[in-house]
Protein backbone atom coordinates (compact mmCIF):
# COMPACT_ATOMS: atom_id res chain seq x y z
CA UNK A 1 0.00 0.00 0.00
CA UNK A 2 1.66 3.20 -1.15
CA UNK A 3 1.02 6.84 -0.40
CA UNK A 4 -0.32 7.21 -3.95
CA UNK A 5 -3.15 4.77 -3.14
CA UNK A 6 -4.53 7.27 -0.63
CA UNK A 7 -4.70 10.23 -2.97
CA UNK A 8 -8.10 11.45 -4.14
CA UNK A 9 -10.21 10.54 -1.13
CA UNK A 10 -11.54 7.27 0.27
CA UNK A 11 -14.00 4.89 -1.43
CA UNK A 12 -17.47 4.35 0.09
CA UNK A 13 -17.66 2.45 3.35
CA UNK A 14 -18.47 -1.22 3.00
CA UNK A 15 -16.67 -3.88 0.96
CA UNK A 16 -14.71 -1.31 -1.11
CA UNK A 17 -12.78 -0.69 2.14
CA UNK A 18 -11.53 -4.27 2.28
CA UNK A 19 -8.60 -3.40 0.01
CA UNK A 20 -7.17 -1.37 2.90
CA UNK A 21 -6.93 -4.47 5.13
CA UNK A 22 -4.98 -7.70 4.91
CA UNK A 23 -7.87 -10.12 5.41
CA UNK A 24 -7.89 -13.54 3.79
CA UNK A 25 -10.56 -13.42 1.06
CA UNK A 26 -12.28 -16.42 2.67
CA UNK A 27 -12.47 -14.70 6.06
CA UNK A 28 -15.47 -12.63 7.20
CA UNK A 29 -14.46 -10.53 10.20
CA UNK A 30 -17.30 -9.52 12.52
CA UNK A 31 -15.04 -9.68 15.57
CA UNK A 32 -12.94 -6.54 15.15
CA UNK A 33 -13.71 -5.59 18.76
CA UNK A 34 -11.59 -8.39 20.18
CA UNK A 35 -8.17 -7.74 18.66
CA UNK A 36 -8.53 -4.85 16.26
CA UNK A 37 -7.61 -4.84 12.57
CA UNK A 38 -4.62 -2.89 11.32
CA UNK A 39 -5.22 -0.92 8.10
CA UNK A 40 -2.58 -1.48 5.44
CA UNK A 41 -1.63 2.22 5.27
CA UNK A 42 -1.01 2.17 9.03
CA UNK A 43 0.94 -1.08 8.66
CA UNK A 44 3.06 0.65 6.00
CA UNK A 45 3.68 3.50 8.43
CA UNK A 46 4.69 0.98 11.10
CA UNK A 47 7.12 -0.69 8.72
CA UNK A 48 8.64 2.65 7.78
CA UNK A 49 8.97 3.60 11.42
CA UNK A 50 10.59 0.25 12.20
CA UNK A 51 13.17 0.85 9.48
CA UNK A 52 13.88 4.32 10.88
CA UNK A 53 14.37 2.88 14.35
CA UNK A 54 16.60 0.05 13.13
CA UNK A 55 18.72 2.41 11.06
CA UNK A 56 20.09 3.84 14.32
CA UNK A 57 18.56 2.34 17.49
CA UNK A 58 20.75 4.43 19.78
CA UNK A 59 19.68 7.67 18.13
CA UNK A 60 16.03 6.69 18.38
CA UNK A 61 16.10 5.51 22.01
CA UNK A 62 18.46 8.11 23.46
CA UNK A 63 17.48 11.20 21.47
CA UNK A 64 14.17 10.86 19.60
CA UNK A 65 11.91 8.46 21.49
CA UNK A 66 10.86 10.66 24.42
CA UNK A 67 9.92 13.59 22.18
CA UNK A 68 7.88 11.32 19.91
CA UNK A 69 6.03 9.66 22.81
CA UNK A 70 5.37 13.11 24.30
CA UNK A 71 3.87 14.32 21.04
CA UNK A 72 1.73 11.17 20.83
CA UNK A 73 0.50 11.70 24.40
CA UNK A 74 -0.43 15.27 23.57
CA UNK A 75 -2.55 14.15 20.61
CA UNK A 76 -4.27 11.41 22.64
CA UNK A 77 -4.92 13.78 25.55
CA UNK A 78 -6.69 16.13 23.16
CA UNK A 79 -8.64 13.24 21.65
CA UNK A 80 -10.03 12.11 25.03
CA UNK A 81 -10.38 15.53 26.67
CA UNK A 82 -7.71 15.09 29.32
CA UNK A 83 -4.68 17.00 30.53
CA UNK A 84 -1.48 15.82 28.90
CA UNK A 85 0.17 15.18 32.27
CA UNK A 86 -2.61 12.68 33.10
CA UNK A 87 -2.00 10.50 30.03
CA UNK A 88 0.60 7.76 29.56
CA UNK A 89 0.88 4.83 27.15
CA UNK A 90 0.91 1.16 28.20
CA UNK A 91 0.77 -2.23 26.43
CA UNK A 92 -2.95 -2.95 26.77
CA UNK A 93 -5.92 -2.30 29.04
CA UNK A 94 -5.23 -5.35 31.22
CA UNK A 95 -1.66 -4.11 31.74
CA UNK A 96 -2.91 -0.66 32.73
CA UNK A 97 -5.61 -1.81 35.13
CA UNK A 98 -3.23 -4.31 36.71
CA UNK A 99 -0.78 -1.47 37.27
CA UNK A 100 -3.47 0.64 38.92
CA UNK A 101 -5.10 -2.03 41.06
CA UNK A 102 -1.79 -3.47 42.30
CA UNK A 103 -0.70 0.05 43.30
CA UNK A 104 -3.31 0.44 46.03
CA UNK A 105 -2.06 -0.30 49.52
CA UNK A 106 -4.74 -2.82 50.42
CA UNK A 107 -5.82 -3.45 53.99
CA UNK A 108 -8.06 -6.09 55.48
CA UNK A 109 -11.66 -4.92 55.16
CA UNK A 110 -11.11 -2.97 51.93
CA UNK A 111 -13.54 -3.73 49.11
CA UNK A 112 -13.12 -4.30 45.37
CA UNK A 113 -16.42 -3.80 43.53
CA UNK A 114 -16.82 -5.80 40.32
CA UNK A 115 -19.81 -6.47 38.10
CA UNK A 116 -21.19 -9.74 36.77
CA UNK A 117 -20.19 -8.38 33.34
CA UNK A 118 -16.62 -7.47 34.34
CA UNK A 119 -14.06 -8.78 31.83
CA UNK A 120 -12.81 -12.18 32.94
CA UNK A 121 -9.16 -11.13 33.23
CA UNK A 122 -10.20 -8.31 35.57
CA UNK A 123 -12.24 -10.78 37.62
CA UNK A 124 -9.07 -12.84 37.88
CA UNK A 125 -7.15 -9.74 39.01
CA UNK A 126 -9.69 -9.08 41.76
CA UNK A 127 -9.39 -12.70 42.93
CA UNK A 128 -5.59 -12.45 42.91
CA UNK A 129 -5.67 -9.33 45.09
CA UNK A 130 -8.18 -10.99 47.41
CA UNK A 131 -5.84 -13.97 47.72
CA UNK A 132 -3.01 -11.67 48.82
CA UNK A 133 -1.85 -11.15 52.40
CA UNK A 134 -4.39 -8.39 53.21
CA UNK A 135 -7.39 -10.09 51.54
CA UNK A 136 -9.51 -7.18 50.29
CA UNK A 137 -13.07 -8.43 49.87
CA UNK A 138 -14.90 -8.60 46.54
CA UNK A 139 -18.45 -7.30 46.18
CA UNK A 140 -20.18 -8.10 42.89
CA UNK A 141 -22.88 -5.91 41.37
CA UNK A 142 -25.11 -8.06 39.16
CA UNK A 143 -26.26 -6.79 35.75
CA UNK A 144 -28.55 -8.91 33.59
CA UNK A 145 -30.31 -8.07 30.35
CA UNK A 146 -32.99 -7.03 29.69
CA UNK A 147 -32.27 -3.88 31.69
CA UNK A 148 -31.82 -0.15 31.16
CA UNK A 149 -29.29 2.57 31.93
CA UNK A 150 -31.71 3.95 34.51
CA UNK A 151 -31.98 0.58 36.25
CA UNK A 152 -28.20 0.09 36.24
CA UNK A 153 -27.57 3.53 37.75
CA UNK A 154 -30.17 2.98 40.49
CA UNK A 155 -28.94 -0.55 41.19
CA UNK A 156 -25.31 0.55 41.36
CA UNK A 157 -26.08 3.28 43.89
CA UNK A 158 -28.06 0.82 46.00
CA UNK A 159 -25.25 -1.72 45.80
CA UNK A 160 -22.61 0.74 46.99
CA UNK A 161 -24.84 1.86 49.84
CA UNK A 162 -25.33 -1.76 50.90
CA UNK A 163 -21.60 -2.22 51.53
CA UNK A 164 -20.71 -1.96 55.25
CA UNK A 165 -18.31 0.96 55.67
CA UNK A 166 -15.79 1.91 58.33
CA UNK A 167 -13.24 4.68 58.84
CA UNK A 168 -10.10 4.32 56.73
CA UNK A 169 -11.62 1.72 54.43
CA UNK A 170 -10.89 1.82 50.71
CA UNK A 171 -13.60 0.86 48.25
CA UNK A 172 -12.44 0.60 44.63
CA UNK A 173 -14.91 -0.08 41.80
CA UNK A 174 -13.90 -1.56 38.47
CA UNK A 175 -16.43 -0.18 35.97
CA UNK A 176 -16.73 -0.96 32.26
CA UNK A 177 -17.39 1.91 29.89
CA UNK A 178 -18.43 -0.68 27.29
CA UNK A 179 -18.79 -4.25 28.47
CA UNK A 180 -17.04 -6.99 26.52
CA UNK A 181 -19.83 -9.58 26.61
CA UNK A 182 -22.41 -8.52 26.01
CA UNK A 183 -20.97 -5.67 23.94
CA UNK A 184 -22.93 -2.84 25.58
CA UNK A 185 -22.40 0.85 26.33
CA UNK A 186 -22.63 1.50 30.06
CA UNK A 187 -23.77 4.75 31.72
CA UNK A 188 -20.25 4.95 33.08
CA UNK A 189 -20.14 8.72 33.56
CA UNK A 190 -23.13 8.48 35.91
CA UNK A 191 -21.50 5.55 37.74
CA UNK A 192 -18.35 7.66 38.20
CA UNK A 193 -20.41 10.45 39.74
CA UNK A 194 -22.17 8.03 42.10
CA UNK A 195 -18.79 6.59 43.07
CA UNK A 196 -17.60 10.07 44.03
CA UNK A 197 -20.70 10.70 46.09
CA UNK A 198 -20.21 7.41 47.93
CA UNK A 199 -16.47 7.84 48.51
CA UNK A 200 -15.49 5.09 46.09
CA UNK A 201 -12.54 5.11 43.68
CA UNK A 202 -13.55 4.57 40.04
CA UNK A 203 -11.30 2.48 37.79
CA UNK A 204 -12.78 2.53 34.28
CA UNK A 205 -12.10 -0.39 31.96
CA UNK A 206 -12.46 1.49 28.69
CA UNK A 207 -10.96 -1.27 26.55
CA UNK A 208 -13.56 -0.76 23.80
CA UNK A 209 -14.02 3.00 24.10
CA UNK A 210 -11.41 4.97 22.17
CA UNK A 211 -12.34 4.92 18.50
CA UNK A 212 -15.86 3.61 19.18
CA UNK A 213 -17.27 5.91 21.84
CA UNK A 214 -17.68 9.45 20.54
CA UNK A 215 -16.78 12.62 22.43
CA UNK A 216 -14.96 11.07 25.35
CA UNK A 217 -14.33 13.90 27.78
CA UNK A 218 -12.34 12.66 30.73
CA UNK A 219 -11.99 16.16 32.11
CA UNK A 220 -15.76 16.40 32.41
CA UNK A 221 -16.45 12.79 33.47
CA UNK A 222 -13.53 12.96 35.94
CA UNK A 223 -12.95 9.28 36.74
CA UNK A 224 -10.11 8.42 39.07
CA UNK A 225 -8.54 6.11 36.49
CA UNK A 226 -9.40 5.13 32.89
CA UNK A 227 -7.64 2.81 30.43
CA UNK A 228 -8.49 2.10 26.78
CA UNK A 229 -6.97 -0.02 24.01
CA UNK A 230 -5.86 1.91 20.95
CA UNK A 231 -5.48 -1.25 18.87
CA UNK A 232 -9.16 -2.26 19.08
CA UNK A 233 -11.23 0.53 17.55
CA UNK A 234 -8.66 3.29 16.83
CA UNK A 235 -6.73 1.33 14.14
CA UNK A 236 -3.37 1.44 15.99
CA UNK A 237 -0.96 -1.48 15.91
CA UNK A 238 -1.54 -3.99 18.70
CA UNK A 239 -0.78 -3.84 21.55
CA UNK A 240 -1.11 -0.29 22.71
CA UNK A 241 -3.35 1.43 25.25
CA UNK A 242 -3.77 4.84 26.82
CA UNK A 243 -3.90 5.10 30.60
CA UNK A 244 -5.42 8.13 32.36
CA UNK A 245 -4.57 8.78 35.99
CA UNK A 246 -6.12 11.91 37.47
CA UNK A 247 -3.49 14.22 38.94
CA UNK A 248 -4.95 13.75 42.41
CA UNK A 249 -4.26 10.00 42.21
CA UNK A 250 -0.78 9.88 40.72
CA UNK A 251 0.69 9.36 44.17
CA UNK A 252 -1.27 6.09 44.34
CA UNK A 253 0.35 4.72 41.18
CA UNK A 254 3.82 5.06 42.62
CA UNK A 255 5.58 2.86 40.10
CA UNK A 256 5.16 1.92 36.48
CA UNK A 257 5.19 -1.78 35.66
CA UNK A 258 7.90 -2.81 35.30
CA UNK A 259 9.48 -0.32 37.67
CA UNK A 260 11.53 2.29 35.84
CA UNK A 261 15.02 3.48 36.71
CA UNK A 262 13.31 6.88 37.03
CA UNK A 263 11.25 5.73 40.01
CA UNK A 264 11.51 8.06 43.03
CA UNK A 265 10.71 6.82 46.52
CA UNK A 266 7.62 8.60 47.89
CA UNK A 267 9.64 10.01 50.83
CA UNK A 268 11.99 11.71 48.37
CA UNK A 269 9.37 13.28 46.12
CA UNK A 270 8.63 16.99 46.09
CA UNK A 271 5.00 16.17 45.20
CA UNK A 272 3.12 12.83 45.11
CA UNK A 273 3.03 12.44 41.33
CA UNK A 274 6.67 13.32 40.71
CA UNK A 275 8.24 11.08 38.02
CA UNK A 276 4.84 9.62 37.03
CA UNK A 277 5.17 10.57 33.34
CA UNK A 278 8.91 9.93 33.18
CA UNK A 279 8.52 6.36 34.42
CA UNK A 280 6.17 5.51 31.55
CA UNK A 281 8.35 7.22 28.98
CA UNK A 282 11.01 4.65 29.79
CA UNK A 283 10.61 1.47 31.83
CA UNK A 284 12.63 -0.92 29.73
CA UNK A 285 13.25 -1.78 26.10
CA UNK A 286 10.05 -2.33 24.14
CA UNK A 287 8.83 -1.98 20.58
CA UNK A 288 7.82 1.69 20.42
CA UNK A 289 6.14 1.25 17.03
CA UNK A 290 2.64 0.34 18.39
CA UNK A 291 2.17 3.58 20.40
CA UNK A 292 3.73 5.65 17.62
CA UNK A 293 1.35 4.03 15.12
CA UNK A 294 -1.31 6.29 16.67
CA UNK A 295 0.58 9.35 15.53
CA UNK A 296 4.27 9.91 14.93
CA UNK A 297 3.94 13.64 14.33
CA UNK A 298 6.54 15.21 12.06
CA UNK A 299 8.72 12.09 12.26
CA UNK A 300 6.48 10.45 9.65
CA UNK A 301 4.57 13.49 8.48
CA UNK A 302 3.73 12.10 5.04
CA UNK A 303 2.61 8.68 6.27
CA UNK A 304 -0.84 7.60 7.45
CA UNK A 305 -0.62 6.65 11.08
CA UNK A 306 -3.93 5.76 12.77
CA UNK A 307 -5.24 9.25 13.49
CA UNK A 308 -4.29 10.48 10.01
CA UNK A 309 -5.92 7.48 8.38
CA UNK A 310 -9.12 8.10 10.35
CA UNK A 311 -9.11 11.75 9.29
CA UNK A 312 -8.65 10.65 5.65
CA UNK A 313 -11.65 8.33 6.01
CA UNK A 314 -13.81 11.32 6.99
CA UNK A 315 -13.24 11.60 10.73
CA UNK A 316 -14.74 10.16 13.87
CA UNK A 317 -18.35 11.12 13.20
CA UNK A 318 -18.42 9.60 9.70
CA UNK A 319 -16.68 6.40 10.79
CA UNK A 320 -18.88 5.80 13.82
CA UNK A 321 -22.11 6.81 12.10
CA UNK A 322 -21.55 4.10 9.50
CA UNK A 323 -20.45 1.47 12.02
CA UNK A 324 -23.34 2.18 14.39
CA UNK A 325 -25.91 2.07 11.60
CA UNK A 326 -24.45 -1.18 10.30
CA UNK A 327 -24.50 -2.73 13.79
CA UNK A 328 -28.17 -1.83 14.25
CA UNK A 329 -29.25 -2.94 10.77
CA UNK A 330 -27.03 -6.01 10.74
CA UNK A 331 -28.20 -7.14 14.15
CA UNK A 332 -31.84 -6.83 13.18
CA UNK A 333 -31.18 -8.69 9.92
CA UNK A 334 -29.32 -11.51 11.66
CA UNK A 335 -32.07 -11.86 14.27
CA UNK A 336 -34.64 -12.14 11.49
CA UNK A 337 -32.57 -14.86 9.80
CA UNK A 338 -32.40 -16.83 13.06
CA UNK A 339 -35.98 -16.04 14.09
CA UNK A 340 -34.59 -14.68 17.38
CA UNK A 341 -33.99 -11.19 18.78
CA UNK A 342 -31.38 -8.57 19.53
CA UNK A 343 -30.50 -8.11 23.18
CA UNK A 344 -30.79 -4.30 23.15
CA UNK A 345 -34.20 -3.59 21.66
CA UNK A 346 -34.22 0.10 22.70
CA UNK A 347 -30.77 0.91 21.30
CA UNK A 348 -29.40 2.69 24.37
CA UNK A 349 -26.64 0.09 24.87
CA UNK A 350 -25.60 -0.14 21.22
CA UNK A 351 -22.63 1.63 19.66
CA UNK A 352 -20.76 -0.43 17.04
CA UNK A 353 -21.34 -3.87 18.57
CA UNK A 354 -24.63 -5.74 18.54
CA UNK A 355 -25.69 -8.85 20.46
CA UNK A 356 -28.04 -11.33 18.76
CA UNK A 357 -29.57 -14.50 20.19
CA UNK A 358 -28.38 -17.61 18.34
CA UNK A 359 -30.36 -20.85 17.80
CA UNK A 360 -28.72 -22.87 20.55
CA UNK A 361 -30.80 -24.10 23.51
CA UNK A 362 -29.78 -23.38 27.13
CA UNK A 363 -29.43 -27.13 27.65
CA UNK A 364 -26.01 -26.72 26.01
CA UNK A 365 -23.94 -25.70 29.01
CA UNK A 366 -21.46 -22.83 28.81
CA UNK A 367 -17.95 -24.24 29.21
CA UNK A 368 -14.48 -23.43 27.89
CA UNK A 369 -14.74 -26.58 25.80
CA UNK A 370 -17.91 -25.32 24.10
CA UNK A 371 -16.22 -21.97 23.40
CA UNK A 372 -13.27 -23.78 21.85
CA UNK A 373 -15.61 -25.95 19.78
CA UNK A 374 -17.38 -22.90 18.34
CA UNK A 375 -14.18 -21.10 17.40
CA UNK A 376 -12.64 -24.23 15.92
CA UNK A 377 -15.67 -24.74 13.69
CA UNK A 378 -15.95 -21.05 12.76
CA UNK A 379 -12.27 -20.25 12.19
CA UNK A 380 -10.73 -23.58 11.13
CA UNK A 381 -13.59 -25.58 9.59
CA UNK A 382 -13.00 -28.90 7.88
CA UNK A 383 -16.26 -28.90 5.92
CA UNK A 384 -16.44 -25.39 4.45
CA UNK A 385 -14.14 -22.84 2.85
CA UNK A 386 -15.57 -19.75 4.52
CA UNK A 387 -14.12 -18.70 7.86
CA UNK A 388 -16.07 -16.28 10.01
CA UNK A 389 -15.47 -14.67 13.36
CA UNK A 390 -17.87 -13.19 15.92
CA UNK A 391 -18.05 -13.44 19.69
CA UNK A 392 -20.05 -16.31 21.23
CA UNK A 393 -21.25 -16.08 24.83
CA UNK A 394 -23.91 -17.21 27.29
CA UNK A 395 -25.94 -14.69 29.28
CA UNK A 396 -29.10 -15.00 31.35
CA UNK A 397 -29.91 -18.55 30.18
CA UNK A 398 -29.47 -17.63 26.51
CA UNK A 399 -26.73 -18.06 23.89
CA UNK A 400 -25.68 -14.95 21.94
CA UNK A 401 -23.28 -13.74 19.30
CA UNK A 402 -21.55 -10.38 19.58
CA UNK A 403 -20.95 -8.78 16.19
CA UNK A 404 -18.60 -5.85 15.65
CA UNK A 405 -19.43 -3.59 12.72
CA UNK A 406 -16.55 -1.80 11.02
CA UNK A 407 -15.97 0.37 7.96
CA UNK A 408 -15.75 -2.71 5.67
CA UNK A 409 -18.91 -4.40 6.97
CA UNK A 410 -22.04 -4.91 4.86
CA UNK A 411 -25.32 -6.71 5.51
CA UNK A 412 -24.05 -9.58 3.37
CA UNK A 413 -21.47 -10.31 6.08
CA UNK A 414 -24.24 -10.86 8.61
CA UNK A 415 -25.88 -13.25 6.15
CA UNK A 416 -22.64 -15.26 5.89
CA UNK A 417 -22.38 -15.33 9.68
CA UNK A 418 -26.01 -16.41 9.95
CA UNK A 419 -25.54 -19.28 7.55
CA UNK A 420 -22.35 -20.50 9.22
CA UNK A 421 -23.63 -20.10 12.79
CA UNK A 422 -26.88 -21.93 12.04
CA UNK A 423 -24.85 -24.87 10.77
CA UNK A 424 -22.36 -24.71 13.66
CA UNK A 425 -25.18 -24.59 16.23
CA UNK A 426 -26.65 -27.76 14.74
CA UNK A 427 -23.24 -29.44 14.85
CA UNK A 428 -22.64 -28.36 18.47
CA UNK A 429 -26.03 -29.66 19.56
CA UNK A 430 -25.40 -32.98 17.81
CA UNK A 431 -21.93 -33.40 19.29
CA UNK A 432 -22.83 -32.40 22.85
CA UNK A 433 -26.25 -34.01 23.25
CA UNK A 434 -25.78 -37.42 21.66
Amino acid sequence: MTQLDLDGGPPPFGHPMLKYFAFDPDYVNLNHGSYGSLPLPVLAACNKLTMRVESNPDLFVRVQQTELITECRAQIAKFVGAKMNEIVLVRNTSHGINTIMRSFEWNRGDIIVTCSTTYDAMVGLARFLHDGPTHPDISQFVIQWPTSHTAIVAGYRAHLRSIPRHTGQKVVAMIDSITSVPGALMPWQALVQISKEEGVYSVIDGAHSIGQEMNINLGKADPDFWVSNCHKWLFAKRGCAVMFVAERNQGIVKSSFPTSKLYISPADRSFPGESFIEQYNWNGTIDFVPPLSITAGTYLHLVHTALKFRAWLGGEEAINKYCHDMAVRGGAHLASLFGTRVMDETGEFTLNMVNVQIPLPPSVQATDAIDDLFYQKMLAPTNRKTKVSAGIFYHNSTWWTRCSAQIWTELADFEVLGSVLAEVCREVMHETQT
